[in-house]
């Protein structure tokens, strides 16, 4: 990858890790799903337009349809996701589920598009894979009936992540729809989606807007802006380097979840941090 896409992928981190933290904190379940994705397709509104208006993308049905399915798939989960922070840690719920997205993602681009990473790229997928391992710490306690449940989620999530990684992947890059458009146009969808549970349930989502104002608001702006990043990377980028890339949030999710949800464990997940941050450079190379 370039040095640019190096730089909008880990700002994309940042972003993304920071947005679970405050969703795991919210614990709001649809009802906040269905708020900030609301508030998203209301703030992002005036640059989805400008883009419509200025730019003229060809919106066809092949280009619709990527919409459509980008909205089902996202919802899917944002959903599952949300499942498992309310069963789990996000310390271990979010390394599953971003781990999960981006193994499948790579072997998705080689098998399916074509792909061809260098080795050296592969060993640094390889690398951020075991990381992800070490950073859920002790993996037996995760067969636990506890731990069970959060974790089938966690995995369910991160195929759905590979879901939509592949189909938006297409959809910027030979459909040329243009990032922002394509995330808002997935938001929108949501809202319809999500908008008969929302009415059937409006005391929770003024609940939710009473109690998590600023964590709605923040989410709102953050989730699409980390995606649009990484949607933007995947113009020119092939998806077998970025999906394994953009993990390295995994390290910030992990921190956060540790000190600011006193979570644990933080040492054993510094050497999986390490293993990532050393996969990352490798990927940066190949």
């Amino acid at each position: 990858m370039t040095g640019s896409a190096i730089v909008l992928i880990l700002i994309a981190a940042f972003g993304h890790a920071t947005w679970n933290y405050l969703s795991k904190k919210a614990g709001g379940g649809t009802a906040f799903i269905w708020l900030f994705a609301a508030l998203s397709t209301l703030l992002y509104f005036p640059l989805a337009l400008w883009i419509i208006i200025v730019q003229k993308p060809i919106i066809g049905w092949h280009q619709f349809g990527f919409m459509l399915g980008s909205a089902i798939l996202h919802s899917l989960y944002f959903i599952l996701l949300n499942k498992g922070y309310r069963l789990g840690d996000l310390s271990v719920i979010y390394p599953l589920a971003r781990g999960t997205g981006p193994m499948l993602s790579t072997i998705a681009a080689i098998v399916v598009l074509g792909e061809h990473p260098s080795a050296v790229a592969l060993v640094g997928t390889v690398l951020i894979g075991l990381g992800i391992v070490v950073i859920t710490g002790n993996p037996f306690t995760l067969a636990e009936p506890a731990a069970r449940k959060s974790m089938i989620f966690a995995i369910l999530c991160g195929t759905m992540i590979a879901g939509y990684t592949l189909s938006d992947k297409l959809a910027v890059s030979t459909f040329l729809l243009p990032p922002l458009l394509l995330d808002w146009s997935a938001n929108l969808g949501r809202v319809f989606l999500l908008t008969p549970y929302a009415f059937k349930n409006w005391d929770k989502v003024k609940n939710q807007w009473a109690s998590h104002k600023i964590e709605a608001i923040s989410v709102a702006i953050l989730c699409p802006l980390a995606y649009i990043l990484v949607l933007t990377v995947m113009v020119f980028s092939p998806v077998s380097y970025i999906a394994p890339a953009r993990e390295i949030s995994i390290l910030i999710g992990t921190a956060l979840g540790a000190r600011l949800l006193s979570e644990g464990n933080i040492k054993i997940r510094v050497i999986g941090a390490s293993a990532m941050v050393i996969g990352l450079g490798a990927l940066s190379i190949g």
